[in-house]
């Protein structure tokens, strides 16, 4: 075996020795943050040996622990792999390193369909409901108890919906310009941005006639919160990334084709740059919309953890997909529990503390990988 082959092997064996490191690491976040907070009952220790079952706790020990810190650790866990996964997928189908869900207008999206719940009321689950009612379809089923209340009466599932449908109507007519014969990477950017704009100057005006109520609640779910997400929301949204994971894996090969040598490389070796586009665009705005329907608009950890990751793993998506899913839980997480300790009992909202430490970081960070100091 020559040198080059020993090199890339050892090389390879570091990253992933990296990887392993960055998952170890977001693990004993984890358990500090359980225990990390106001209450004096809980340290590092002891929440350690609790969630181990090597101790037992106490009443308030557990409320404290799974009742109040878990859902919501377990939410930054979930929503950085998926956010951060979605980030390095787009980059990757898109050969861009600017471009995220929030570049490619799927928060925009998100963010005008959670204004028109909230400020003129219009919910497409309600209006479904209203038109399979009007129509007489599916009787029974729309006025069981549980239903009803889901589709008439909860104002907090007809934001989610509204976040999570609209964000995939924006992904709709990304998507329709794949059927467009000179489309390039680059329109699918520029088309969103566009969008981007025309959903901010939608939302802005909504704002401008919005009552005090209405503006402070859609203030705070542009910021992006961990708060509104239950146990079951975490597990149900833990449950779908787990099951889409294995496609970014799969798709792998595909983006370093596509890295490598562009859409010309990709063909030559069977891989169609167009369909792979699409299928990757839906994925990852499934990926994106189903987090930020519950926890509001989070956009800087899809752009900043994948270009962390390439400084610790390169460009082969083998490894960048994972490390990009490991690094998002870790910032996500790492900046959730800063939020909600460094001015307790006030509470920074996660989209903000990203912003406020993940811009530094991400500049020291591009600035030395580039200067070498």
């Amino acid at each position: 075996m020559d040198n080059i082959s020993n090199q890339h092997i050892q090389n390879s064996k570091i990253q992933i020795l990296l990887i392993f490191i960055l998952t170890v690491s977001t693990f004993l976040l984890a358990i500090f943050a359980l225990g990390m907070g106001s209450s004096t009952n809980l340290d590092f220790l002891t929440t350690l040996k609790i969630v181990l079952s090597l101790e037992e706790a106490t009443t308030l020990q557990s409320d404290i622990i799974w009742k109040l810190r878990f859902p919501r650790i377990l939410m930054a866990i979930v929503g950085g792999i998926a956010l951060a996964t979605a980030g390095a997928l787009m980059q990757g189908c898109l050969g861009n390193p600017l471009v995220s869900p929030l570049t490619l207008g799927v928060a925009s999206g998100a963010a005008l369909g959670a204004a028109l719940a909230i400020v003129i009321g219009f919910s497409i689950s309600g209006e479904l409901a209203y038109l399979f009612s009007f129509f007489g379809l599916f009787p029974g089923i729309l006025y069981w108890p549980p239903i009803e209340f889901i589709l008439f009466y909860s104002d907090s599932l007809a934001i989610i919906v509204n976040a999570f449908l609209f964000s995939l109507i924006v992904v709709a007519i990304i998507i329709q310009l794949g059927n467009l014969r000179s489309v390039s990477a680059e329109s699918y950017i520029l088309v969103g941005i566009a969008i981007t704009f025309i959903a901010g100057a939608i939302v802005s005006t909504m704002q401008y006639f919005a009552t005090d109520a209405q503006l402070s609640q859609l203030a705070h779910w542009s910021f992006g919160s961990l708060s509104r997400p239950t146990l079951w929301d975490a597990v149900l949204i833990m449950i779908i990334v787990i099951i889409l994971m294995p496609f970014a894996l799969i798709r792998a090969w595909d983006l370093n084709t596509l890295s490598l040598g562009g859409d010309d490389f990709a063909i030559s070796t069977g891989v169609d740059p167009k369909v792979t586009r699409k299928k990757i665009l839906i994925f990852s705005a499934l990926m994106t919309s189903i987090v930020i329907a519950f926890t509001g608009l989070i956009g800087f950890l899809g752009l900043a953890a994948p270009h962390m990751s390439r400084l610790i793993v390169g460009n082969d998506y083998r490894k960048l997909i994972p490390c990009s899913a490991v690094f998002g839980a870790l910032l996500m997480l790492l900046a959730d529990t800063l939020g909600r300790t460094l001015f307790a009992p006030i509470i920074i909202p996660v989209g903000i503390m990203l912003s406020i430490l993940g811009g530094p970081f991400f500049m020291y960070l591009l600035l030395r990988n580039r200067s070498g100091f």
